[in-house]
């Protein structure tokens, strides 16, 4: 719905949200129905399409902010950096979105990036209005202004709240529905499978819980704009590194998961846990990279809040601290993420080739710069097409110079003969 010059998406494309808690914000009062009622859609990936589409369709611009990097090599991909805005300009398809970032435009993983719950119109930015009404209008404007920014901080507040009670769901469903019957049926999984895929997420449980009941105590049900949250963040502040652990688990979670799924009894015994709990309809894969989903919309959330909360306002300095304190937590969850892809990435590449010669690469770098194809040119004008992975050496990056080559290329033509040089001397184009 729209709201002074801004347009709000729920957390289920709808307009109100389901209220979940008593005023104890007791969460173990809550019954299943009950949270089942509670924006089921949020986290699923393209879960917001028909009101995406509906405001395109309408003229609207819809922006949404990166979670996380998107390193890609493909053209007809679109990369950004965790924090980017990207503009939406097609959501049809649930899992990949068409849109623009930087004047360029191409397909990105709606996975990848969280709505703004404000899609300010571009009305806001008209014209300004002829000279004779200014002074006439002034005061109709700034309070206007003032009711619009509350209506933004409340639905900025209300989709914190919101898409947390629906994440204590999706946590009850993983421990619950998955691991608990999981560890019945002894004969299909090992301590140590279960232990690789469900990680740490009976500790993130427990402690969302004790996260939820703290937001619950400061939400201000009839005045949402006047809650004061930020200091939740900021007591549970070292909880939220167990993420770390979890975010850390995730590529070998998924792997393990990608090995069993090539059987098609694990494939219906997941589907059957997830019928039996009533889950909404997500693979199991899907469930477990909310936790890491989750840990990087902290700060875009309150990076909005902090936008729409007044310098006068009684929260102002606990969301601004919040705000620090949680895009270091998911800026450190991200850097590891990314050197963890790279490394696999690489021992990936080095497996694939045939009769490898020398040390193992990552004895030398585990920092991927970029691989793809590159061609080999010789002084006899000969050319040569070669499969390269360009990486970082073991010195530090601002120390790269002609005393220190920081650059070595892996070389190998077909994954068939491989061989390696160091970049000094070496143009790169």
């Amino acid at each position: 719905n729209s709201t002074g010059g801004t347009r709000r998406i729920s957390s289920d494309g709808g307009t109100e949200p389901s209220a979940l808690v008593d005023d104890n914000g007791s969460e173990e009062d809550f019954s299943y129905e009950d949270l089942c009622q509670a924006s089921p859609r949020y986290l699923q990936p393209g879960g917001e399409q028909l009101a995406i589409n509906e405001l395109i369709s309408d003229g609207n611009v819809v922006c949404a902010e990166a979670l996380w990097d998107h390193v890609t090599m493909d053209d007809q991909e679109l990369g950004f950096k965790a924090g980017d805005v990207i503009q939406v300009l097609e959501a049809s398809n649930k899992d990949w979105w068409w849109g623009r970032s930087e004047d360029k435009e191409a397909w990105f993983p709606a996975s990848f990036v969280r709505l703004r719950v404000n899609q300010e119109e571009l009305s806001e930015n008209s014209s300004s209005t002829p000279s004779e009404e200014q002074d006439e209008e002034a005061s109709q404007s700034r309070h206007r202004h003032c009711e619009n920014k509350q209506q933004m901080r409340t639905n900025v507040i209300r989709e914190i709240m919101d898409t947390e009670r629906v994440y204590i769901k999706h946590l009850r469903d993983i421990c619950e529905g998955y691991l608990r019957q999981c560890r019945k049926h002894t004969g299909m999984f090992t301590v140590a499978q279960l232990a690789t895929i469900f990680g740490n997420i009976e500790d993130i449980y427990k402690f969302q819980r004790k996260f939820l009941k703290d937001l619950e105590k400061q939400y201000n049900k009839e005045e949402p704009h006047l809650s004061e949250i930020g200091s939740c963040f900021l007591q549970n502040q070292e909880g939220f590194a167990i993420y770390s652990e979890y975010c850390n688990n995730h590529p070998g979670a998924c792997l393990e998961l990608a090995n069993l799924m090539k059987q098609g009894k694990y494939r219906h015994f997941f589907e059957a846990c997830r019928l039996l709990q009533q889950m909404i309809d997500i693979a199991i894969d899907g469930f477990l990279l909310t936790p890491v989903q989750k840990i990087c919309k902290y700060p875009l959330q309150l990076a909005e809040l902090l936008k729409y909360t007044t310098q006068e306002h009684g929260d102002y300095s606990n969301i601004k601290a919040a705000y620090e304190a949680m895009k270091n937590v998911a800026c450190l969850i991200n850097e590891r993420k990314r050197k963890l892809e790279s490394i696999d990435k690489i021992a990936r590449w080095q497996v694939s080739i045939v009769g490898w010669e020398g040390l193992d690469i990552l004895d030398r770098s585990s920092e991927l710069i970029h691989s793809g194809e590159l061609t080999k040119i010789t002084k006899q004008g000969k050319s040569q097409q070669r499969i390269t992975c360009l990486q970082e050496e073991g010195c530090p990056r601002e120390k790269a110079g002609p005393q220190h080559p920081a650059l070595v290329i892996q070389l190998c033509p077909s994954f068939s003969f491989p061989t390696s040089c160091e970049a000094k001397g070496c143009l790169v184009r």
